[in-house]
């Protein structure tokens, strides 16, 4: 398919789903850092229990890279137990705050600072950090142009018969990213109303009679 039918078709759904839904306003999170610890402990977790989590972190004390480094690893798997896999998350939050320990001094602003390029590869040396991960940190912590690929991206993406060639994350980033404008508050906004969508009706069994492209889906009452 062309680039510039692609983009096109891109940009309605957006719109389309602006109109249905309203800005997201997403990430929720009070600090850069929290953002980041959100990003882990949402992996294969709802985020109502990822509130949980940080709020049992927040009350602790310990939500800040000094306090998780000086925490206990038991105690800390007891703090985000809610968002489970709390043993492996605990590791993986202890990893995350050893990195930004080594890598800015505990200074977000010079995270903030890096290039795009140079803090993806950083990020995905640190134990629990993939892709997705990485990227929700890099856009939303960092507020840096990168599009979020998740299984809720590529559920509607292949329902709506934009599936690139490859199965690859890399592939469908760039059917995003090869095709907007490069904006980190458009990657940020389309990303989190495709979360929205795919979490309201485009379910594994969607409800397509209530979708807003369901005019423009092929997958429409298939399923």
């Amino acid at each position: 398919m062309d680039n510039q039918i692609v983009s096109q078709i891109l940009q309605d759904i957006y719109r389309r789903l602006m109109d249905g839904y309203g800005r997201q306003h997403w990430w929720p999170a009070e600090s850069p850092f929290e953002m980041m610890v959100g990003a882990i402990l949402t992996q294969s977790a709802a985020w109502s229990n990822v509130e949980k989590a940080i709020a049992n972190l927040k009350a602790a004390g310990a939500l800040s890279p000094e306090a998780l480094r000086q925490l206990p690893l038991p105690e800390l798997a007891t703090l985000v137990r809610p968002s489970g896999y709390y043993n492996a998350k605990a590791v993986k939050l202890k990893s995350l705050a050893r990195w930004l320990g080594e890598f800015c001094d505990d200074n977000l602003d010079k995270l903030l600072a890096s290039n795009i390029d140079c803090l993806r590869l950083e990020l995905l040396s640190i134990h629990g950090v993939g892709e997705e991960t990485a990227d929700s940190i890099i856009l939303y912590a960092a507020g840096k142009p990168v599009f979020v690929i998740d299984a809720y991206t590529r559920r509607i993406v292949n329902r709506l018969g934009l599936a690139p060639k490859s199965n690859s994350y890399a592939a469908y980033q760039a059917l995003f990213m090869d095709n907007l404008p490069t904006e980190s508050e458009l990657f940020s906004e389309y990303h989190a109303l495709l979360v929205c969508l795919a979490k309201n009706v485009c379910r594994p069994r969607p409800l397509c009679s209530g979708c807003c492209l369901s005019d423009i889906c092929p997958s429409r009452f298939l399923n």
